[in-house]
Formats: structure tokens, sequence, C-alpha cells
């Protein structure tokens, strides 16, 4: 008789390409998490600034629930009612153009890259070839959206990839060295997250508009981590006042729901005729009516301001903590504390205070709560990481 064996672990299962902290949580409401132990967490990390309304949301549980029992999938080889109502949302808040809906920003910044080809093929007969990108920027890890990431660890095993002209974030007369009528298109993010999150310096976003519309190349602003709402305007760059010709979204959109877009203005969005690209899910009913229900929340009345008043009162909080040591950099509710060690320990002791918050680039601690969090909630989350913070010195 064979003995009993017991079964494999199920993350024996698993490609162990994450490192994954060691707790795992099975349930969310608001701004909580709660782990497998029955421990609860404020969530100051939001699933990667992708919660915007937090978790369990009872207008993003109707929505959800009613459309599971209607209908989630058909494909788009049919009208999809749910996108035409999505784009009409967004557009207005955005500026004058068209959408396509995809299932995650590596796929929209893809899709965006396939429409700065087209620019420089199609409409100017392929005399732009050129791309350029920005060092420390980070547009996801497909192989045309790794190609206009900078980061060499993400690249280096997955080249050669397609050409792509880095300049520093932030220089202007490095890329006005760069730009010449050969150029294609110019891809940024106005606030740079995963590298650290830097801001694009005051003035940037706009000498960089100028630059594009001189040489006629295509600005794109990838908002997939600071767009719909997260930085106190519906999208980031609209602090500076900017028209972007094509922008990229995703995490937020869908509170949750995978979901990515791309906005194109008119020509641009004219160059992707029927074939020349797809997806199988992208904007399903069932990620569009997420995608509406948080559009309709973070337009409401006051949302946008909320997250302006917290932005506000978690800088004032960290400067307290943190002290003149240490750089603060973001806005609204996306910020990064620059520290001057590795910031896993940190991470792990504000875990143990019940919070959770994630790191990014070199040494910064990244805290990006959902939209909904409350002043209360964010002297929690100062109180916590306080805690943290003097249980590592």
């Amino acid at each position: 008789m064979n003995s009993p064996t017991t079964p494999p672990s199920p993350q024996s299962f698993l490609i162990q390409n994450y490192r994954r902290q060691d707790v795992s949580f099975v349930r969310g409401d608001g701004c909580y998490l709660y782990d497998d132990a029955g421990r609860r967490y404020l969530d100051a990390f939001a699933g990667v600034a992708v919660c915007t309304l937090g978790h369990a949301h009872p207008k993003l549980v109707e929505a959800l629930s009613r459309q599971v029992a209607t209908l989630i999938h058909t494909s788009n080889h049919f009208e999809q009612l749910g996108q035409e109502e999505l784009a009409a949302r967004i557009v207005p808040e955005a500026f004058a153009g068209r959408m396509l809906f995809c299932n995650s920003g590596t796929e929209a910044n893809e899709a965006a890259y396939k429409l700065v080809r087209l620019w420089g093929n199609v409409a100017h007969e392929g005399r732009k070839r050129r791309i350029i990108s920005f060092e420390g920027g980070f547009h996801g890890r497909t192989l045309g959206a790794l190609s206009i990431t900078h980061t060499p660890s993400y690249r280096t095993p997955f080249e050669p990839l397609p050409s792509t002209d880095f300049v520093p974030f932030g220089d202007v007369d490095a890329l006005a060295a760069a730009m010449g009528d050969d150029v294609a298109g110019v891809f940024i993010e106005p606030i740079q997250g995963e590298s650290g999150v830097h801001v694009a310096p005051p003035g940037f976003l706009t000498r960089v508009r100028e630059l594009c519309t001189r040489h006629r190349a295509l600005l794109v602003v990838d908002e997939i981590q600071t767009g719909l709402g997260r930085t106190g305007r519906m999208f980031c760059h609209q602090h500076e006042g900017i028209t972007p010709d094509v922008m990229t979204l995703a995490k937020g959109l869908g509170g949750g729901v995978p979901i990515g877009a791309v906005l194109a203005t008119e020509p641009v969005a004219a160059l992707l005729k029927p074939g020349l690209h797809g997806t199988t899910f992208g904007g399903n009913p069932l990620a569009c009516a997420a995608g509406l229900t948080v559009m309709k929340e973070v337009t409401s009345s006051g949302f946008l301001g909320n997250v302006v008043e917290r932005g506000h009162q978690l800088l004032e909080g960290l400067r307290r903590i943190f002290g003149p040591t240490h750089e603060l950099r973001g806005m609204g509710l996306l910020v990064g504390v620059q520290l001057q060690r590795e910031p896993s320990e940190l991470v792990k002791a504000a875990r143990a205070e019940g919070l959770v918050v994630g790191v990014a680039g070199h040494n910064t601690l990244r805290i990006a709560p959902s939209l909904i969090i409350t002043a209360a909630q964010v002297d929690e989350l100062l109180e916590k990481l306080a805690a943290a913070h003097r249980a590592q010195r």
C-alpha cells in the first residue's frame, strides 16, 4: 500500500518571476485588505495604483454583478456598446479624438508604438523612423513597449530590440539636440513611477510639446499610472495645459478589472485601418462596465478635490516623519520617499504595523492609496508608517 504523500504547494506550479511578499490577501473592503489569518491592513499601494475606488466598492460590485449576469464577452467582431459609452465619458475629459480599448498598460503602449510607426511609414512615406524616449522611463514589457523602456536590466536579456534614442528626463537641451524631422514620435510619462516617482520639471512637458509640433513628431503621453485622477487632475499632463497626440491609459481605469486604452487625435487614429491591430478581450462588456463606473465616480462632484486635499495632507505628514534628510517626490496620491537604505525592511516593518506600501526605483518607498481614502485614513497611514520608521532606526 502506498503511503500518503503531501500534495505539492501550488506555488511550485508557478514560474518564479515575481519577488512576492510573504502575505496572502483574501478580502478587501474600502481602503483595507485582510489576509488569510483575518488580520486587517490599510492599503496604501492599491495594487500598484490600480484600485481607484478601493476594494469591493458597492457601485463597482453592483455594476460588475449586473454585467456578469447579462453578458461577459462577445468579441470585437461585433458592435460593443459599452466601449462607445466609456469612450464618450473619457474623450470629453481629455482631448478630441478616438479610442481603442485593450487589456493592459503594456498593450496600450504597444498599440501607441504601432500608431507612431504608421505615422512615420504611412503618413510620411517612411521618412520618419526614429523614436525618442526618456532615461528612467517605463512603458511595459512586451517587445515594442520594452524597446522604449530605459532600464537596462529589463532590456538586456531580450535584445536586440527595435531602436530607440534615450535622452535624460527633464533635459530640454538634450531633447532639442536629439530631435529632427526624421523623428516619428516621443514617448513620455509626466511622472516616472517605476524609476522612483520622478516628476517632470515645470515647463518641461510644454517644451516637449513645442519640439514635437515643430518637427511634426507625435507626442505620446503615458498616463497609465498617473491618469484617472491620481494626481488631482483627470490626467497629469493637464497640470501643464498641453495636448498630446496620443495618450495611453490602464491601471486605475478598471478599478481592478484589467483594461487599457489608447486615445489618439483624429488624423492619427485614422491610420489604424481594419486588420492592422486587434485584441480578443480588449474592451469587453465586463471591463467597460468597470471603466464606466470608475469614470462616473472620478468625475463626480468633489472627488478630485479630495485627492488634492489628501495629497497635501500626506506630504505634510511625510515631511514630519522623514524630515529634510529624505527627498519627497510626487503629486496628489502618488508619492515617493527617497530612502537612505534599501526599502524592503521598511516595507516589512510597515506590514507588521498593518500597512501596505510599495517600492519604486532606487531605494524609493512608493505610496499610492486608493483615491477614496479619507482624512482619518491618511492620519492612520502616517501613524503606522511613523511607527515602522522608528522601528528601523
